[in-house]
């Protein structure tokens, strides 16, 4: 299958079960949203390394948000609830509470399952904390210095898929990233999905396993320019660089879309091939096959 001077590759992504949780985070005008959001979503690539995988999966105008403030929906995903309970609440105290005029929301009220935030985060009040119930929704009243840190009692939490992917291959580095970027910036328009990586692009790869003990994964030499000769590699003629794009979503639906996406917005000229990262079907539950996903109406 082509798509102009592309090939795509007849393979799929193999992505997993995951749980994840929506925070709306507001603040009193776009610098300090910006501020909050890059904190939060720091250190969140990936859960080989890091606590959660985290990313924005949209900017709310002031009339989409619960104090009519400028806002954001993050979405967070773990490989549990337990671990989002952990992960989620440190990275609020740490990332959210701490800049200037910040608030923070459940975004998925209508979960059947949850998560608590404000539960934790109360006792930085110092017994000065105040509890509000508003809407039916219970709320925390944490004094700050410039105020009050409002943030809910809890978070929804629900299952979603993490780890729907795209590898494509250019003749520079230069061709790739260009693709790799017009396939970044086309899916921050998608709601549903996050792209947790630097820039929504992921530059290392990995595989499972490594010839060191107690490493879980390791590079994936298969697509490195300069490992050719070294090992059996995957890279085609003429490809001089590799990028993934790694997608995770609340949904199959929702990453097989901004799979589709991205496979459209990342082929052009220079761009060889678009391919996939899978580990033979025997790990994740979820399989994006490529050549289905462009053939589907």
């Amino acid at each position: 299958m082509q798509l102009g001077s592309t090939q795509i590759i007849d393979t799929f992504a193999e992505a997993f079960r995951m749980r994840f949780v929506r925070l709306i985070v507001t603040a009193v005008d776009d610098f300090w949203l910006d501020a909050a959001l890059r904190e939060v979503c720091g250190y969140s690539s990936s859960v080989i390394g890091c606590d959660a995988e985290v990313g924005v999966e949209r900017l709310l105008e002031p009339g989409e948000t619960p104090d009519g403030r400028p806002g954001a929906a993050v979405l967070a995903f773990g490989f549990s609830s337990e671990a989002l309970a952990k992960a989620v609440p440190n990275r609020v105290g740490q990332c959210v509470m701490t800049c200037p005029t910040t608030a923070v929301y459940n975004g998925l009220p209508e979960a059947e399952e949850f998560i608590p935030l404000g539960k934790h985060l109360r006792y930085f009040g110092d017994g000065f904390q105040k509890s509000k119930l508003l809407g039916g929704r219970r709320y925390w009243r944490v004094p700050v210095m410039d105020g009050e840190f409002l943030l809910e009692v809890k978070l929804g939490a629900a299952k979603g898929v993490a780890g729907g992917n795209i590898i494509l291959q250019g003749t520079t580095q230069e061709v790739a990233l260009a693709a790799a970027r017009r396939a970044s910036e086309a899916l921050a328009s998608l709601a549903g999905i996050i792209t947790p990586f630097p820039g929504g692009v992921v530059r290392s790869g990995s595989k499972v396993g490594s010839t060191y003990k107690g490493m879980v994964a390791s590079t994936n030499d298969a697509y490195c320019p300069t490992l050719r000769g070294r090992v059996e590699s995957d890279l085609v003629d003429g490809a001089n660089c590799a990028y993934e794009i790694v997608i995770d979503g609340i949904d199959e639906a929702a990453v097989g879309s901004a799979m589709r996406l991205a496979l459209e917005t990342a082929a052009g000229e220079g761009v060889l091939t678009l391919g996939a990262g899978n580990y033979g079907g025997k790990l994740g539950k979820f399989h994006f096959h490529l050549h289905k996903l462009l053939s589907d109406d």
